[in-house]
């Protein structure tokens, strides 16, 4: 899928959802639950094992409209792997140049982490799609007010502390999108294996988006 049919079904649904999971053997429950929800971008790290088989997987039976993506990327030749795989897109908490050098080869959406206002603008005009800023969690929303000032171009995506809680606050703060992790994917709830609550969670989580 191309750069901006990702982006656009990204700014319309404003979340990722990130899978780090060590235990995989529940991870096709875990994503058929929070795309009930109506998530549509789906995130599985490379620490997840078998990370790029699993996004293979995935991509070749994903429906139309949902996005399969890679999460710490860091370096190019991975970034090559998972794209060869079929991710849509690929997400990094650092701003590598190799990763977007090749994105942008392969006209996929990445997304570089960076935190400092210096970062930020570097990982931007060096061809991000959205910048993801990272660990959110130490700076809260205030921050992202304070960057659309100067930085009102560059898309930002808080990845890092983000929860039910706050994740309308970070978009109504500038934030274009929200990456949300644990605080989505409850540890009790998918050991109980309670998929609707996890459904019922991820459909709070939108209708709280403005």
């Amino acid at each position: 899928m191309r750069v901006k049919e990702v982006l656009d079904i990204i700014l319309a649904t404003k979340v990722i959802a990130v899978i780090r999971m060590s235990d995989t053997r529940k991870l096709a429950r875990v994503v058929e639950a929070i795309k009930r929800g109506g998530v549509r971008a789906i995130e599985i790290t490379m620490t997840t094992p078998s990370a790029v088989e699993i996004i293979a997987e995935m991509a070749a039976e994903k429906p139309a409209g949902t996005l399969v993506g890679a999460g710490t990327v860091l370096d190019g030749q991975t970034a090559e792997r998972v794209i060869r795989a079929g991710a849509d897109f690929v997400v990094s908490p650092v701003t590598n140049v190799d990763v977007i050098t090749i994105c942008k080869r392969n006209d996929t959406f990445v997304a570089p982490g960076a935190f400092t206002p210096n970062e930020i603008l570097a990982a931007w005009e060096k061809g991000a799609d959205v910048v993801k800023v990272f660990p959110a969690t130490s700076v809260g929303p205030k921050y992202f007010r304070d960057l659309r000032g100067p930085l009102p171009q560059v898309r930002l995506m808080p990845t890092g502390g983000v929860n039910i809680e706050n994740a309308r606050e970070f978009i109504r703060s500038g934030a274009c999108c929200v990456a949300i992790g644990t605080a989505l994917l409850d540890k009790e709830a998918i050991a109980a294996e309670d998929w609707d609550g996890l459904t019922d969670k991820t459909k709070a989580l939108l209708e709280s988006l403005p």
